[in-house]
C-alpha cells in the first residue's frame, strides 16, 4: 500500500492503537472476497480502514464518542474540495453560543480559534451525518491539540502532547511557567492541508460504525439480517486501562462532553478484578459468535501494563472458556513499543516492556 493510500489512518493520533499492518496483513492474507468484517472494540477504527484498503465491509463498534468520530472520519467518502467548502460555511453562517471561559481555555486556544472551535463543535452536534462532516469533525479532532511546529502550524492548541490531552491544573501552570501563550492559528488553512493529506484518495468500500457497549448483544447485530460477519479482529482493553476517556477530555469535550475532565468508567469493560474483567469480555466473544459465520475467525490482540499482577495469557484464555470460540494459535507478537502498542503508552514513564498476544479462534 502507498503512503497516500494509508495516510488517513493517521488522522487522529490516539493513545491505544495497534499498528495498521496487524489487521491490513490478516486480511490481505487470508480473506476473501465478500467477506464482512466486525471489530467490538474498534477505537480509532484501525481494523475498519484495514478492510476498507482490502474492499471489504466492517462494522466497528466502541463505547467512547472520540473513537466512534474518528472511526467514522475513516470511513468517510468525499472530496477536498466539499471539506473546505463545509468549514467556511459553517464558520461564516454560524455564531458559537457557547465558550468555555475558564482559565485552562484563556491558556489553551487563543479566543478566535476557541471561538472557531465551538462554532464546528455546536455545528457538528446539530448534524453530523453527511461524510463532509463527518470528514471535517475527524480533522479537526486529529489538529484539537499537539506541540508547536518550527514550520507552519499543525495543532490548534498551545503546547500540548497530541496523543491525550493533559489536565487542567497542570497544563495551566506548564504554560504560565514557561510564558507559553496560544497563537492565532489559520484554522482553515490548518484544515485544508490535513484535508489534502487525508482525503486526496478514497475507496468507496466503506464501512459502519456504531457507538455501543459490545457487551449488549445488540451492539453487534449487522446492518442487514442476512449478513454474518467472517471475521472479528480486535484488541480489547487491556486489564487496568480504565482512562480513555479522561485522557481523551479535550476531544469528548469537542464530541458533546463537558468542558472539564469526566472521571467516569461509564460503558466501558470493568477492572474491578480479573475474574469480571474476563467474565465481560466473555460476553462480548458470546455477543460475537452470535453474528458470525458458521467458519468466521477471530484475531484478538492481548496484552498487559506492567502495574497490573495478572497474566495477559491467562487473562485472555479465561475470556475465551465458554465463550463459543476454540483458541487454535497463540503467537507472540513482540513487545509494546513506546507512543506506537498499548502497553507502554497508557504509563506516563517508561517501563519494561511486556509481551503482547495475537491468539486465534474459531467459532465451537
Amino acid at each position: 500500500m502507498s503512503t497516500a493510500q494509508t495516510a488517513l489512518n493517521g488522522i487522529c493520533p490516539y493513545f491505544t492503537m495497534f499498528p495498521l499492518d496487524f489487521p491490513l496483513n490478516i486480511l490481505k492474507r487470508r480473506a476473501q472476497a465478500g467477506d464482512v468484517v466486525l471489530d467490538p472494540f474498534c477505537g480509532r477504527g484501525t481494523t475498519n480502514f484495514a478492510a476498507r484498503l482490502v474492499g471489504l465491509r466492517s462494522l466497528g463498534v466502541d463505547s467512547s464518542p472520540v473513537a466512534a468520530a474518528i472511526t467514522a472520519s475513516k470511513l468517510a467518502t468525499t472530496t477536498v474540495d466539499d471539506i473546505l467548502a463545509e468549514a467556511r460555511r459553517i464558520l461564516t453562517e454560524r455564531e458559537a453560543r457557547h465558550i468555555p471561559t475558564s482559565e485552562f481555555w484563556q491558556w489553551a486556544f487563543h479566543p478566535t480559534v476557541l471561538d472557531a472551535l465551538c462554532r464546528f463543535r455546536e455545528a457538528f452536534l446539530e448534524d453530523c451525518t453527511t461524510d463532509a462532516r463527518i470528514a471535517l469533525r475527524g480533522i479537526v479532532l486529529g489538529a484539537l491539540h499537539g506541540p508547536k511546529q518550527k514550520t507552519f502550524p499543525s495543532y490548534f492548541s498551545n503546547q500540548c502532547p497530541r496523543t491525550y490531552a493533559p489536565k487542567p491544573a497542570y497544563a495551566t501552570r506548564f504554560w504560565q511557567g514557561r510564558g507559553l501563550v496560544p497563537e492565532p492559528i489559520d484554522v482553515l488553512a490548518v484544515i485544508e492541508r490535513r484535508a489534502k493529506r487525508y482525503y486526496g484518495t478514497s475507496s468507496d468500500i466503506t464501512g459502519v460504525v456504531r457507538l455501543a457497549d459490545s457487551r449488549e448483544a445488540e451492539a453487534l447485530q449487522p446492518e442487514t439480517p442476512e449478513t454474518r460477519f467472517d471475521w472479528v479482529i480486535t484488541s480489547p482493553p487491556y486489564y487496568g486501562m480504565r482512562t480513555y476517556i479522561p485522557d481523551q477530555w479535550l476531544r469528548n469535550w469537542f464530541v458533546g462532553g463537558p468542558d472539564a475532565v469526566e472521571y467516569t468508567n461509564r460503558a466501558q469493560i470493568v477492572h474491578s478484578s480479573p475474574e469480571d474483567f474476563a467474565a465481560d469480555l466473555r460476553q462480548v466473544w458470546r455477543n460475537a459468535e452470535n453474528v458470525c459465520a458458521e467458519d468466521a475467525k477471530m484475531v484478538i490482540r492481548f496484552g498487559g501494563i506492567t502495574d497490573r499482577r495478572a497474566d495477559p495469557l491467562d487473562l485472555i484464555k479465561s475470556s475465551l472458556s465458554d465463550s463459543g470460540w476454540r483458541i487454535t494459535t497463540i503467537r507472540e507478537a513482540g513487545t509494546a513499543t513506546e507512543g506506537k502498542r498499548q502497553a507502554d503508552a497508557f504509563l506516563r514513564t517508561k517501563s519494561k516492556p511486556m509481551v503482547e498476544y495475537d491468539v486465534w479462534a474459531m467459532r465451537v
